[in-house]
């Protein structure tokens, strides 16, 4: 379960930033491929490594 939290904490990671310090300027960073693809996958598989976890049976 470990693994899981730390794959969601580092899609999380990968979304923060890319806002700008003037409201009046629009930064293009904000559409990276790292947070509109990359991070979002990373918490999907987050979530899914932790439903696995849940659902694994440690006695077998």
């Amino acid at each position: 379960m470990i693994i899981g939290i730390a794959v969601i904490s580092l899609g999380f990671i990968f979304m923060s930033g890319g806002g700008s310090d003037n409201p009046e300027v629009f930064n293009k960073e904000i559409y990276n491929w790292q947070r509109i693809r990359l991070a979002p996958t990373l918490v999907i598989l987050g979530l899914a490594i932790e439903i696995y976890a849940i659902l694994l049976n440690p006695n077998k």
